[in-house]
């Protein structure tokens, strides 16, 4: 068994190298021109695209690899209140809608988080962050789902897998990071 997950990594990694190189560098280039514009970067996602919105989001605040200054990014599952009042009040589906509503502004960029690229919650903050002028970035997988409609680039990992597409996700997300010290 563990050596089948080893090599299934490996052949998702290998996949992803293959296929998403000039993707995850357009995904790079709207982080930079995001941060360099002095906008801000929002992220979302659930479950354990929760956490990976939170890890993107605190090597942005804090840092990644080397000291540089502290840069806006925000994720958006973490305040509990505004996630309890908007899903008891609205619908859980608009927990990450209402806070892009709240705090986006013009060229920020909205990163949404979904193993399937399906998740309502996800899809509407999409739709809210292209009424706010927001670019929007989103990392799905299987077959984009759909966020493919709905993202200026949707980064699909080349997997139906569930624990694969997130171990890209989170890849991918330290590549969009090192991208980010490499000009701070």
């Amino acid at each position: 068994m563990v050596l089948e997950e080893l090599y299934d990594h490996q052949n998702t990694i290998k996949k992803v190298i293959e296929t998403l190189a000039p993707a995850i560098e357009s995904g790079c280039e709207l982080f930079i021109s995001t941060l360099t514009s002095g906008n801000k970067i929002l992220l979302a996602g659930n479950g354990g695209s929760a956490a990976d919105a939170q890890h993107i989001a605190a090597e942005l605040s804090g840092r990644y690899v080397k000291e540089r200054k502290a840069l806006p990014g925000i994720a958006l599952t973490v305040d509990t209140s505004a996630l309890t009042a908007i899903g008891n009040d609205y619908g859980y589906d608009f927990v990450f809608a209402r806070q892009v509503d709240a705090l986006a502004q013009p060229g920020d960029l909205f990163v949404g988080i979904s193993t399937s690229g399906n998740s309502e919650s996800i899809i509407k903050a999409f739709n809210m962050a292209k009424q706010k002028g927001c670019k929007t970035l989103g990392l799905s997988g299987r077959d984009g789902g759909k966020m493919q409609g709905l993202c200026d680039l949707n980064i699909i990992v080349p997997s139906s897998k569930t624990a694969r597409i997130q171990e890209m996700h989170i890849l991918i997300g330290h590549i969009f990071c090192q991208a980010v010290d490499d000009l701070f």
